[in-house]
């Protein structure tokens, strides 16, 4: 694959924004960039469309979302605003057969479904 000037390195996360003047692509910074996209993932529509388009059969998308897995750890962790799924999601995106599987509609649906139950159980218990 070729490169450009323009590629960022993937090795390491960004560093958090307080803490650096990391370079802006388009106004934002590479960390706000990937906090808004990992977001993303919880939602399994957003899932259903990536794997539509053939982004989860892209290999260096699978790479990328496996780099994507320091969102897990602390200090990035805290940024997340719905852990729980966005994690989950992450997590099964790792696994070949579940980046197939989420074409179907019934995945898709038992996935909103799992998700809304979660957070009616969720305030039940708050």
């Amino acid at each position: 694959m070729a490169t450009t000037e323009d590629d960022v390195p993937m090795q390491n996360p960004p560093e958090i924004p307080e803490a650096t003047n990391e370079p802006k692509y388009g106004g934002f910074t590479r960390f706000e960039i990937e906090l808004e996209f990992v977001q993303s993932l919880a939602n399994p529509m957003y899932l259903n469309h990536l794997a539509s388009q053939k982004y989860l059969q892209n290999p260096q998308f699978v790479a990328y979302l496996a780099y994507l897995q320091y969102w897990s750890r602390p200090p990035y962790l805290k940024y997340l605003s719905f852990p729980g799924p966005t994690l989950r999601h992450l997590e099964l995106l790792q696994q070949e057969r579940f980046r197939q599987d989420i074409l179907s509609p019934d995945l898709v649906g038992r996935l909103m479904e799992e998700g809304m139950r979660a957070a009616v159980d969720w305030h039940k218990e708050a």
